[in-house]
C-alpha cells in the first residue's frame, strides 16, 4: 500500500517531535554530569572557557543563537576569532614571525646572511 504525501509529512513531523524530546532527555543528562565535575573539582568558568568567560556565563546555547539573529535557512554561525598564533621565530632583536604566511624581509635577509631557519627558532 503506498503511502499519501500527507501520511509522510505527518510521520516526518511525528519523529521530528520524537527526536527534539530525545535530544533534550540527552542533555539535561549531559549538563547534569558536567555540573556534577565542575562541583567535584571546582573548576570556575575562566579555567574552563578562558579568560573573559566569566562575561557571558550562564547565557547558555540560546542566547548564543538569539543574539545572532536567524536567517531563512536558519541561525547564522558567527565566525571564529583568528588569533595571531603563538610566534615561532625570532631574530633577537624583538622581531617574531609565527611561521604562516609569508616569509618577513628580516627572516629572508637571516636566512641570505647564513643563518638556519633551525637557529630562529624560539627556544
Amino acid at each position: 500500500m503506498a503511502k499519501s504525501l500527507k501520511q509522510v509529512l505527518s510521520q516526518i513531523e511525528k519523529l521530528k517531535k520524537e527526536a527534539e524530546s530525545l535530544r533534550a532527555k540527552e542533555i539535561s543528562g549531559v549538563v547534569e554530569r558536567i555540573r556534577e565535575a565542575i562541583d567535584h573539582y571546582g573548576l570556575t568558568a575562566e579555567e574552563l572557557f578562558g579568560a573573559g568567560a566569566t562575561k557571558t556565563a550562564g547565557r547558555g546555547r540560546a542566547a548564543k543563537v538569539a543574539k545572532a539573529g536567524k536567517t531563512a535557512a536558519g541561525p547564522r554561525k558567527a565566525k571564529a576569532a583568528r588569533s595571531a598564533g603563538a610566534p615561532k621565530y625570532h631574530d633577537g632583536a624583538g622581531r617574531t614571525w609565527t611561521g604562516v604566511g609569508k616569509r618577513p624581509n628580516w627572516f629572508k635577509d637571516a636566512l641570505a646572511s647564513g643563518k638556519t631557519a633551525e637557529e630562529l627558532l624560539i627556544g
